[in-house]
């Protein structure tokens, strides 16, 4: 994927991110190549969060309390690229991806051409305790 249009925005299904061994270096590299990177997903807003609290993600956008559905018009409605692409796991992620306007790619298919690591993800080793926060939930 590396030399793709800068001019893209790249939705991950959580579920896709899961199956990536490091997905914070998937983020740092696909913003290499992609103007907004960001998360949907049909679970409750914390726990995208904790997810991405966890693996130190930064993510531009991610679906808060609403479907999926609504989050890909929603994304698509405030980031005018070329490009609206949704890495997925499953047959309804595509599904999902056509009716909503947006390109789809499995994450396998993904992770081939990025050479992104599959595997369970690995959290990053923990924050240093300067950077730990006990006001967290």
């Amino acid at each position: 994927m590396n030399g793709g249009s800068g001019d893209m925005t790249l939705a991950f299904e959580l579920a896709a991110l899961k199956e990536l061994a490091h997905p914070d270096e998937v983020f740092t590299d696909a913003r290499q190549w992609s103007e907004y990177v960001g998360v949907i997903s049909e679970q409750p807003t914390y726990v995208v969060t904790n997810f991405c609290r966890k693996h130190r993600i930064r993510q531009d956008f991610f679906s808060g309390p609403r479907s999926r559905e609504e989050s890909l018009a929603n994304v698509m409605a405030q980031f005018d690229t070329d490009r609206h692409v949704l890495v997925g796991t499953e047959d309804a992620d595509a599904d999902l991806a056509e009716e909503a306007g947006w390109e789809y790619l499995a994450v396998e298919d993904a992770a081939e051409a990025a050479d992104w690591q599959l595997g369970e993800s690995e959290s990053p080793d923990a924050l240093p305790e300067e950077e730990q926060r006990d006001d967290w939930p």
